[in-house]
């Protein structure tokens, strides 16, 4: 189901990756860069609930679609976090620790997924919080600005960003120790 409208949503989702990262490299104001790139990355992101509400009311989910869709959201995320990192507004730390958590859980559903155990990896609520904090706190860093004139999205990003670090901790620390038995069974 390559072609389906939901799959379509998501390929044009990490179509768009690179749109956000080359406004930086556009000769406009950086006020501009940043308001534009929040706007794709708003933008790009709803289309993830999008595909996922079509999917299911459509009748249109298929095993490459769940394959992509997360995969759609690990680049959007990771690439963000690059530019945020280049742009000196999150740490490497930071942007350690999530990418760093997406390839280990990336790895262990893999992995889990080969020994018949994807189950006790499958997606949890703590990772759901995790995912909207972040899409979350990423506009507010790109934006960097006052919203309204009132609120400082280059703070409220910043503390909004390092609970999405512990988020992100929490949940492989879960996601870990669900998969633990399966480990140690396959160990033996």
């Amino acid at each position: 189901m390559f072609f389906t409208l939901p799959t379509l949503l998501t390929w044009a989702r990490i179509v768009a990756i690179p749109l956000i990262v080359g406004v930086y490299y556009l000769d406009i104001t950086a006020a501009h860069q940043n308001l534009f790139a929040t706007v794709l990355f708003v933008l790009v992101a709803l289309t993830d609930w999008l595909d996922g509400y079509l999917a299911r009311k459509l009748n249109q989910t298929s095993a490459f679609g769940a394959f992509l869709d997360p995969v759609a959201d690990k680049i959007l995320v990771c690439a963000a976090l690059l530019v945020l990192l280049e742009l000196q507004r999150v740490n490497a730390l930071v942007a350690l620790v999530i990418v760093g958590r997406e390839i280990t859980i990336s790895a262990l559903r893999e992995w889990m997924a080969q020994i018949g155990a994807s189950r006790s990896v499958a997606v949890h609520m703590v990772g759901k919080l995790k995912t909207t904090v972040q899409m979350v706190a990423i506009p507010f860093l790109l934006y960097d600005g006052l919203l309204f004139g009132l609120i400082s999205t280059r703070l409220w990003g910043t503390w909004l960003i390092y609970a999405a670090v512990v988020l992100t901790i929490w949940s492989m620390v879960y996601y870990l120790q669900k998969a633990l038995p399966e480990i140690r069974a396959k160990a033996k």
